[in-house]
């Protein structure tokens, strides 16, 4: 076999099904688990390559350019070439070359997931497959009962759902067109597809798309004529999954509604469903995500059918489809907000890495995070105020873990006072912990996002505190508020990268941060007594952090700018954005301490 350019380490084969030769690429163990990878339209195998390298490590995988693409050779005539029946019998000659004695694990994307879903549900097929994980390509038989029982019964929901995807399918009805498809792609289309992917759905540059794509694209239009009519008006009543499915759901494809999976769990019951903030070509610009999914899907399958009993509690939170298998950070998640947010990311099946300065909290929070739901969880130690020490957490964390998916920036400190009494010490420590803390994190792994190029978040804990001025609170409203507009400043610049920012602005939540909050300008005896009396008061209003855990991930999930957790903290954005006078008269009260 010889090494395949492109994909490396990769060796290269070739299959032989009714007059077609298909071009094979493989890597990794052949005595491993077998994972093969179907492209869409108008891609090549080289569509998969990032993903390809990351799941070597781990198991066999198959890569195979489809009928009439990349070094594949194309049927004659092409009319008839492309059905469903005959792309079936290319997967089997494949399964059968690479894995003649066990069933393969399956993933497709776009038209290879269209066509990875007949040989998922065909009996012919069974047997064969151990899993399938599809993204971005429906079955079309489901599509086609999808679409006739909104005509059937056309309420206004159905007729919206209706006109939606008509909309999103506009390039389905010019694939149809007789000639013009080829001729666009032979031409300037061909010719520009790389730079429109680059702009419109930010697919870094590399080797895809291949030196074939005009060839590939005007072959492909045979996959759309060959199939979608004939499916779409009499389709299957029996095209139920025969193995277990995945489905990873791009939140952002223009080419897919999310409504066309609402009833899939009826055609595939057991369904894991994903859910990603990314647009439709994922093998390219979420590789990391979509391979650990892969990963862990495949080995959970094998594991079962192995019969070795489950050794990770299942996620089962409101956002499991959203976060499991991500990779999120948490600082200050020794106790309050910190470990409720860290807490509600577990149970959402994602990756935890706590973060605190005491060492012993942090240790807490990430065993019973791993407890809660979390797949992996690590306790690291850290002063979020030492850069140094933050440059090697950031070192370190991209090393053993991975790139972070979601920052949280909670660790801070309380200080109370006038401006007068608070010293500039007090001043510095605050700024160092509130302030300089946040921008590290967002600085060290924040860059790791950018540079990885695969979108991302950063959540940054503000307060009310941010938009409602205090007279007792000089110094951390300060903090707060310099937060806020960090965080503003960041999300404007992040986001042609696909990175959302958000300020978390919680008012009076029941933490600890009262006990262990600084009263400048009093003696220790005094400062002890109001730190007494600020507990009991915030526990006499005992709005749980967990609620502000919830709002996290729902801000993370929304994407949301600016979020004001508490009654208060709502009522005091409204006040500052609609009668600040009114909001500079309440911060000249004096505290109740």
């Amino acid at each position: 076999m010889a090494e395949l350019k492109g994909l490396a380490g990769a060796r290269e084969r070739w299959v032989s099904t009714g007059g077609i030769e298909l071009c094979v690429a493989e890597l990794g163990d052949p005595t491993r688990p077998t994972v093969v990878l179907v492209h869409g339209y108008p891609d090549s195998k080289e569509v998969w390559s990032q993903v390809a390298e990351r799941l070597a490590d781990r198991f066999h995988v198959v890569l195979y350019d489809v009928r009439g693409h990349g070094r594949s050779t194309a049927p004659t005539p092409l009319r008839g070439g492309f059905t469903l029946e005959k792309l079936t019998d290319d997967f089997l000659a494949v399964a059968d070359a690479v894995s003649p004695d066990e069933p393969v694990h399956l993933v497709g994307h776009d038209w290879g997931s269209v066509q990875s879903w007949e040989f998922a549900t065909v009996r012919r097929t069974e047997g064969r497959i151990a899993s399938f994980t599809s993204m971005s390509g429906p079955s079309l038989d489901h599509f086609g009962h999808w679409i006739k029982k909104r005509m059937a019964r056309p309420t206004p929901r159905r007729v919206g759902q209706l006109l939606g995807q008509g909309a999103k399918s506009w390039y389905v009805y010019m694939l149809h067109t007789p000639v013009l498809p080829e001729l666009a792609w032979r031409g300037p289309l061909g010719k520009r597809w790389p730079k429109i992917l680059e702009r419109m759905e930010k697919v870094p540059a590399g080797d895809y798309p291949t030196p074939s794509l005009p060839s590939d694209a005007a072959h492909g239009a045979w996959l759309y004529r060959d199939n979608v009519r004939a499916r779409l008006s009499r389709p299957r009543a029996d095209a139920y999954a025969h193995v277990p499915v995945q489905l990873v759901l791009p939140l952002g494809d223009i080419f897919l509604s999310e409504r066309l999976y609402d009833e899939l769990e009826l055609w595939a019951p057991g369904l894991v469903r994903r859910t990603l903030p990314a647009k439709h070509w994922v093998p390219r610009t979420r590789p990391d995500q979509l391979s650990a999914w892969i990963s862990e899907f495949v080995l959970a399958n094998e594991e079962r059918e192995a019969g070795v009993p489950a050794q990770r509690t299942k996620a089962t939170g409101e956002h499991a489809e959203r976060f499991g298998g991500q990779l999120v950070l948490v600082t200050g998640a020794g106790s309050g907000i910190g470990r409720a947010t860290a807490f509600a990311f577990a149970e959402a099946g994602a990756r935890v890495v706590a973060v605190d300065q005491d060492t012993e909290s942090a240790a807490r929070t990430a065993e019973m995070a791993q407890l809660i739901g979390a797949p992996q969880a690590w306790a690291e130690t850290v002063d979020v105020a030492d850069e140094q020490a933050m440059e090697k957490l950031a070192e370190k964390v991209a090393a053993e873990y991975g790139i972070v998916d979601v920052l949280v920036n909670n660790a801070g400190i309380g200080l109370s006072g006038s401006f007068f009494d608070t010293t500039p010490e007090d001043w510095k420590k605050v700024l160092d912990v509130n302030l300089w803390g946040v921008i590290h994190g967002c600085r060290l792994f924040g860059k790791q996002m950018a540079e990885r190029g695969q979108g991302g978040h950063i959540v940054n804990t503000a307060s009310a505190a941010a938009f409602q001025p205090s007279k007792a609170l000089p110094a951390y409203s300060t903090s707060k508020a310099a937060v806020l507009m960090l965080s503003e400043c960041l999300r404007a610049e992040l986001a042609g990268q696909g990175i959302g920012v958000s300020a978390i602005c919680p008012g009076l939540v029941n933490t600890n941060i009262t006990a262990t909050a600084r009263f400048a300008g009093v003696d220790a005896e005094e400062e002890k007594r109001r730190q007494k009396k600020s507990s009991r008061l915030y526990g006499l209003r005992n709005y749980p952090p967990e609620k502000v855990a919830d709002a996290i991930l729902t801000a993370v999930v929304r994407n949301q700018a600016v979020v004001p957790v508490t009654p208060e903290a709502r009522g005091a954005h409204l006040m500052s954005r609609f009668t600040p006078k009114a909001l500079r008269a309440v911060a000249r009260l004096e505290p109740p301490l």
